[in-house]
């Protein structure tokens, strides 16, 4: 999506923003509140796995190797409580669970695969910046303990 005045530009990008923005403003965003969702360290895995097929509990915590099965329950109660993942409860004994993307987890995919596709095409260049960025680190360290050393009589 594309604002009106900037077709080059993501809508998201040129709205306009309070300078500074308020804490209470960026804590109630609503797409605040969907990226820390989607951006916690397990939802995006969780995500990608259920869109290729439906799995029971036991069967998911197995193809996340360290996920905790504490976690994993936290997990999919989030995504199930935003909408993104329905859990169907069969009457078997003991009873089984399954959980599926609903249709608007399923849109999440898009834009996921969007960012995926993104990191992939630039990878390279994150690597040289974080290599760039540690370089610089470690002389920030090694200039700064010299400049603490006390000197020399």
């Amino acid at each position: 999506m594309t604002s009106g005045t900037h077709t080059d530009v993501p809508s998201m990008v040129s709205a306009l923003l309070p300078d500074p923005v308020p804490a209470e403003e960026y804590d109630q965003c609503p797409v605040t509140e969907v990226l820390r969702r989607v951006g916690d360290k397990w939802s995006v895995l969780v995500v990608v796995l259920l869109g290729k097929r439906p799995y029971r509990f036991n069967e998911l915590h197995r193809a996340i190797a360290t996920i905790s099965q504490r976690m994993l329950t936290r997990t999919l109660r989030g995504l199930e409580t935003d909408g993104l993942v329905h859990r169907e409860v069969f009457p078997t004994t003991p009873p089984s669970v399954e959980y599926r993307l609903t249709p608007l987890g399923r849109s999440l995919l898009v834009p996921l695969s969007a960012l995926a596709d993104w990191v992939v095409e630039h990878r390279a260049e994150i690597a040289a910046a974080r290599s760039t960025s540690a370089s610089v680190s470690d002389r920030d360290v090694a200039t700064l303990g010299a400049d603490a050393a006390p000197a020399s009589s």
